[in-house]
């Protein structure tokens, strides 16, 4: 497979993803204006912190007049899942530079990491291609989380108060739950995650996620060892 086959290839592997991604980025848009940080506020988190749930759980803690210092920790055990996401991808990218590599690292996200290990699991690419599929995929991602972003500064004010985008979030990460689910370890670590991540959903910093992520993946790695 050409380079230019596997990028359009990412492109099209990403584009359904984005009917949850959109509404989620113009929620976080939204909710970033208006606790007081303006326009300004919504563009430096999508661009600097590019981490909706992040964002949202970090405007959680500074509206509770928390230091900032609780909300950059916030921010960091919500994002630990991109370690495990990262660990994941760098033997498929061992063999491209150390700049692509850093600028991959930017734009991962859980999406673009869940199209681009099911592609290398299900097909033969090159190290070129495999870093080709994987950057189209999340600059698509990027740029629709920059112009949701926009969308929200812009439109955000004349929303109805009653306008049903909370829907977003849970939407965002079950189009990427549904079709991972291939056999029954992943059955199994999709229920045991979701039903402990929702146990935990009271306990502080997003502790409850990070729990129910390990929780499913140690249920789905004995599952599939046996």
């Amino acid at each position: 497979m050409t380079v230019r086959n596997a990028a359009w290839d990412g492109v099209r592997a990403i584009a359904p993803l984005l009917i949850g991604v959109v509404p989620f980025g113009i929620v976080a848009s939204v909710a970033t204006v208006d606790s007081g940080l303006g326009p300004g506020g919504a563009f430096g988190f999508s661009t600097l912190l590019y981490a909706g749930a992040s964002q949202l759980a970090a405007l959680e803690v500074l509206g509770r007049d928390a230091p900032p210092l609780v909300a950059i920790g916030t921010i960091a055990i919500v994002n630990l899942r991109f370690v495990m996401y990262s660990a994941a991808l760098a033997p498929h990218l061992s063999d491209v530079g150390l700049a692509p590599r850093l600028g991959a690292a930017y734009v991962l996200t859980d999406q673009a990491f869940a199209v681009s290990v099911t592609a290398y699991g299900r097909r033969a690419l090159t190290p070129r291609a495999r870093l080709a599929f994987y950057l189209a995929a999340a600059c698509v991602m990027w740029l629709s989380w920059q112009a949701a972003t926009a969308a929200g500064v812009l439109i955000g004010g004349a929303l109805p108060d009653g306008a049903p985008l909370a829907f977003a979030l849970p939407l965002v990460f079950m189009v990427l739950l549904i079709p991972a689910i291939e056999d029954r370890p992943t059955a199994a670590a999709a229920v045991v995650g979701g039903v402990v991540a929702v146990l935990g959903a009271g306990l502080p910093a997003g502790t409850g996620l990070l729990l129910g992520a390990g929780g499913g993946i140690a249920t789905g790695v004995l599952l599939a060892a046996r």
